[in-house]
């Protein structure tokens, strides 16, 4: 493959070997200056996705943020760790599905802020987790509102920890969630907990449909009031694309056949009054 794609021989790194049939990657994909779409990865003995039982016990780790300095930061505390490895790093959501697919971590921790596509973490959780659903998925991100929390662990993610969490912090939820358990940053954990039982805050009125975001209950609403695509772009000053991409959202979550079915799920639930 001519992609940039460079592996060596044994578990170093040898520039300038093209990957071919038969090869497994002590790699490093797109290492160069437009490097954006590609991962690194550097495999040890016994690391590798198909390593067996002599392995030894341990937690195999792909980061993804787009970020280098702070992945490089990260990689480096997750390294101290014992039983730790960074089998793989990635600044966007397709080299971490390429990455997961290659390494077949343990944990992916994830940022859900990669490029100028948000949320493009949630479409790379759901890509990765297709791929390997046996992954477990930490994000670590600086998004901390309601529908960023609910998102991430609707798609997949065991745990939700904001960038500010300190080393020990960071070190419990990498051990726990790759242990199979559920963990959630102290800032966001009483709003994620509210937010999944249908409650903004004690006392608060059941939220409608809660596994809809902010943005599609009001695209939803609207449609349940009659309005057509051009209607509700203008309403809430949106393209017509966006607007179709909500309305495509919607109906794959309700799990609806059709918009007329969309409408009376919405009615039902106290959408699209007068």
């Amino acid at each position: 493959m001519g992609s940039g794609l460079r592996t060596g021989t044994g578990y170093g790194l040898r520039a300038g070997t093209d990957v071919g049939a038969g090869t497994w990657p002590g790699s490093r994909l797109g290492a160069g200056p437009d490097a954006g779409a590609g991962f690194e990865s550097g495999f040890g003995p016994g690391t590798g996705p198909d390593a067996g039982a002599g392995a030894g016990p341990g937690i195999r780790v792909v980061l993804v943020d787009d970020h280098p300095v702070f992945r490089m930061g990260l990689s480096i505390l997750l390294e101290t760790l014992p039983g730790v490895t960074v089998v793989a790093e990635a600044g966007s959501a397709e080299a971490a599905v390429a990455a997961v697919g290659a390494c077949g971590p343990d944990l992916a921790v994830v940022d859900l802020h990669l490029g100028d596509r948000l949320p493009s973490g949630i479409d790379a959780i759901r890509a990765m987790l297709r791929v390997r659903p046996g992954t477990a998925v930490l994000v670590l991100t600086m998004l901390d509102d309601d529908d960023s929390v609910f998102a991430a662990m609707r798609t997949g993610a065991r745990g939700y920890l904001l960038k500010g969490a300190g080393p020990g912090e960071i070190e419990r939820a990498v051990r726990a969630v790759a242990n199979g358990e559920v963990i959630l940053g102290p800032a966001v954990a009483s709003r994620a907990v509210a937010y999944l039982t249908g409650l903004r805050s004690p006392g608060a009125a059941p939220v409608p449909l809660p596994e809809l975001t902010v943005r599609e209950r009001e695209v939803l609403d609207l449609v349940a009031r009659g309005l057509d695509n051009p209607a509700v772009s203008r309403r809430l000053v949106l393209s017509q694309k966006t607007v179709r991409n909500h309305v495509s959202n919607i109906l794959a979550k309700l799990q609806a056949a059709s918009r007329a079915e969309a409408v009376v799920r919405a009615r039902e639930a106290g959408l699209g009054g007068a």
